[in-house]
């Protein structure tokens, strides 16, 4: 990614890795910008970008590829939100660019950015609304006509009406994702709120909850606490100002490349020091300092062995602590007594204890120092608890509020709800929604518990994206009415009443991803949409105007009101969420519109700078934390107490019913090797404590139930992104990224592979308890002997790879079990499950 070879390729790591090592890395030597040429970027016949490599341009002056127009986009693939300069000639994309005056952009992209004009120029893409006319749901000799808009629509509302008059109005749900414009949401909750039905969900279990979940619950907001670049109100640079970064469960050189290439620069600068923990040496370990592979699932334990260290040697920050922190007395005494410490630690996560020491005393004495977590803390059954421990590092050692320091976990949902003009009309009182995770939506059809669902509406895949995939099918089989949004033919549209052709990124006007530190920036429509593709504001307004045609128990007007016409324009809609929305009023389409940078949310007016340091000691935030509420003037921290919240009565008395604690204790997955305290869902129902609207299944923590499947799977798996190349599963259905990583490569150690006969290249079949998989072998060092890797997002249906000789692949998901899940913030655990490994295929 980067311009300079030292930071964006640092050579092989060659190291062996038997049990559990901490391994140091010498930092890259620093060295003047290189003019070759960016490995693994976008190629881009750019003028800037030919010139900067100091090769003569060929375009220039170019009749046929000098652009006749720019239009400045935004790349959908990942939450670096990366602006996309989309040159077009004769109404077709030529060319896709990087934004230079981005100075966290600085012009990068990665390779993904091409991939944005194969989902627009893709002969695969759904065009029309299609209606199953004939086949078994889920078949292959499924069958669907096209039919219009109306008839879609109608056709949705007809079902919709029937259930709610029949009293059934609970039985119907949606799950939003991530790939939609932002506000859709809103758009779907308003109008399950008129027809009655709680069960308006999102992809967040599946993704990245927990961490919003546990900044609430210790500083007040839910949200990446650090911006990326020159914080305005400041001046200051603010996540590059780090001296120390410390990085568990996140990959950000393939995850996040560009956001991570900036930190890596501001590094070079400052002299920050990095220890990326991961069972496996991904590219983002290879910039680290130090290198630490536990075992999977027990990041808990390696947080609460060095809060340990740290409280108990004098390490803490006095002062903050004293001033800024509520609880520290009880987190103290509670390690102690649960005998938390560094050896602990070590016996469970089979790194040294030494390494963990060192991990404790660098982390406290850095100032800042910046906490950075993605899905590898997110994916386990502790991940609450895991990322509530995170929190309180950052707490005790004063590295909260504070430019370079904070807990920057990914993928947090941003702006939360952005809120509409109030509803006026009257709407019917409802019952709790399913709970949380870890598929609610399968067990609910397949047991009836708590309630059964008929029907439901999805714009995310959750034929790959659910744990034990082969229940989820079932469940969808049996499904009353399904209706299926998307680009492509996915393995859920096999399942479906109804499919919906959506529009890409660049068909689209407004506003779409946002970078993980709260920051969206406007994007403009490149190219005309594909067929008669809608966005989904503009099905879910659809399908409001569809009921107010066919009810006929609430009158039509009540439905028109609620749903204006005025909205399927996306920037009157945009404005009614800057009127209404909190802490959103200087958020205007104009502004946007006239930034090279996106701007960050709180933003209170126009003349607001967007919070960059959330908990800044400074005017701009506090002004920016009153328009949040009025509960909030003189706040700090936004938490009842306005202070940092580590323990309070209220906090356990709230956490308690569910089988947690405000002072979380050490647990982890049963199929972690060992004999380590997990966690056993009783079969009741409690109000969710973190999302009250919901229902949850409380627990108790104690030894594991029944007997380890270690005998039979003595190998720990764990999945997930197979390279830079792929984001879910839409970029299966490009080219490129199908000739790049078609292959599903499972990622062995030497040794354990040899044990098993299996040589580098071999195809092989990985089994659980639950199901298997097939790939093929990719024997590497860098990763634990006890740890297999299983890279996720393939899928049956993903039939591009077939030119390239690709095969099609069972969902990695197949092999997780999902029993087991975070009871509070319903994250599935995709980061641990007993396997074996076999040479050969299906």
């Amino acid at each position: 990614m980067s311009t300079d070879p030292d930071v964006s390729r640092r050579g092989a790591i060659q190291s062996t890795l038997a049990g559990g090592i901490g391994i140091s890395l010498p930092s890259p030597a620093p060295r003047p910008p290189s003019t070759a040429g960016t490995p693994g970027m976008s190629p881009s016949s750019g003028a800037s970008q030919a010139a900067g490599c100091g090769r003569p341009d060929f375009t220039e002056r170019s009749a046929a590829l000098t652009p006749d127009r720019t239009a400045a986009g935004a790349c959908q693939f990942c939450n670096c939100n990366c602006r996309l300069l989309v040159d077009l000639k004769a109404g077709r994309i030529i060319d896709v660019r990087g934004e230079e005056s981005d100075p966290v952009q600085a012009g990068g992209l990665c390779v993904k950015a091409r991939m944005m004009p194969e989902l627009v120029y893709n002969d695969m893409r759904l065009t029309t609304p299609l209606r199953r006319v004939a086949g078994r749901k889920g078949s292959a000799d499924s069958r669907f006509e096209a039919i219009g808009w109306d008839e879609a629509l109608e056709t949705m509302a007809r079902k919709l009406l029937e259930l709610r008059d029949a009293g059934e109005a609970h039985t119907i749900a949606n799950r939003t994702s991530g790939r939609m414009l932002r506000g859709t949401g809103a758009l779907v909750a308003r109008l399950f709120a008129m027809l009655g039905s709680p069960n308006d969900s999102d992809v967040g279990p599946v993704c990245n909850d927990a961490g919003a979940d546990a900044l609430a619950a210790t500083f007040g907001l839910g949200y990446f606490t650090n911006g990326y670049g020159i914080d305005a109100a400041t001046g200051r640079e603010d996540s590059g100002a780090a001296r120390h970064l410390l990085l568990l469960g996140t990959n950000q050189a393939e995850t996040h490349p560009v956001t991570f290439e900036h930190l890596l620069r501001e590094r070079r600068r400052t002299g920050a020091t990095i220890t990326v923990v991961d069972p496996r040496l991904t590219p983002t370990g290879a910039q680290a300092d130090r290198w630490a592979a536990p075992k999977p699932h027990t990041d808990y334990a390696l947080v609460l062995g060095m809060l340990h260290h740290i409280v108990t040697t004098g390490r803490h920050d006095r002062e903050f602590v004293s001033r800024w922190v509520l609880g520290f007395a009880e987190l103290r005494d509670h390690l102690v007594h649960h005998g938390y410490t560094t050896a602990w630690a070590a016996a469970v996560t089979g790194l040294p204890e030494a390494v963990i020491t060192a991990m404790a005393e660098e982390y406290a004495a850095a100032g800042p120092a910046a906490v950075y977590c993605n899905a590898g803390i997110s994916h386990q059954t502790s991940a609450f608890d895991t990322y509530r421990a995170l929190t309180f590092l950052a707490a005790v050692t004063g590295n909260i509020g504070v430019p370079g320091g904070g807990c920057n976990f990914m993928h947090n949902t941003w702006p939360g709800e952005l809120k509409l003009p109030p509803l006026r009309a009257e709407v019917p009182t409802r019952p709790p929604a399913l709970p949380i995770g870890p598929d609610s939506f399968a067990e609910a059809i397949l047991t009836g518990r708590p309630y059964r669902l008929r029907a439901i509406v999805a714009q995310g895949n959750p034929l790959i994206a659910s744990a034990h995939t082969h229940r989820v099918r079932e469940a969808f089989e049996r499904l009353e009415f399904f209706v299926y949004t998307g680009l492509f033919m996915e393995e859920p549209a096999r399942y479906a009443d109804l499919i919906l052709p959506v529009c890409s990124g660049l068909e689209t006007e407004g506003v779409y991803m946002r970078r993980d530190d709260r920051a969206v920036r406007w994007q403009e429509q490149a190219v005309p949409r594909r067929g008669a593709s809608r966005t989904d504001p503009e099905i879910w307004i659809g399908l409001a105007h569809a009921l107010a045609r066919l009810d006929t128990r609430r009158p039509a007007a009540e439905w028109h009101a609620a749903f204006p016409e005025k909205w399927l324009e996306y920037g009157a809609l945009w404005a009614d969420f800057v009127d209404h929305t909190p802490g959103m009023a200087g958020m205007t389409e104009q502004r946007m519109r006239g930034r090279a940078e996106p701007l960050r949310w709180p933003c209170p007016s126009t003349a607001h700078p967007g919070v960059s340091t959330l908990y800044l000691d400074h005017p701009t935030w506090y002004e920016a934390a009153d328009s949040l509420g009025p509960g909030n003037r003189g706040k700090r921290f936004l938490t009842p107490s306005g202070k940092a919240e580590i323990f309070t009565p209220r906090l356990q008395d709230r956490l308690a019913p569910s089988g947690h604690g405000a002072l979380p204790v050490f647990y982890t997955h049963p199929e972690v090797t060992g004999d380590h305290p997990t966690l056993r869902y009783r079969s009741a129902f409690i109000a969710n404590p973190l999302h009250p609207g919901a229902l949850a299944h409380p627990v108790t923590i104690g030894p594991r139930s029944g007997r380890p499947p270690h005998g039979a799977y003595p190998l720990m798996g764990m999945t997930g992104r197979p390279s830079v190349v792929h984001f879910a599963g839409v970029t299966h259905w490009t080219r490129t990224g199908e000739q790049l990583n078609g292959v599903r490569l499972v990622q062995i150690h030497p040794r354990t592979a040899r044990a098993s006969g299996i040589a580098d290249g071999d195809p092989v079949r990985v089994e659980s308890p639950r199901g298997s998989v097939t790939g093929t072998a990719l024997l590497w060092e860098g990763i634990r002997e006890d740890t297999v890797f299983v890279p996720n997002t393939f899928g049956p249906a993903q039939r591009v790879g077939d030119l390239f000789g690709a095969p099609r692949y069972e969902p990695a998901n197949v092999l997780c079990d999902d029993g087991f899940y975070d009871n509070l913030s319903g994250q599935q655990a995709y980061k641990c499950f007993a396997c074996r490994v076999v040479r050969g295929g299906a």
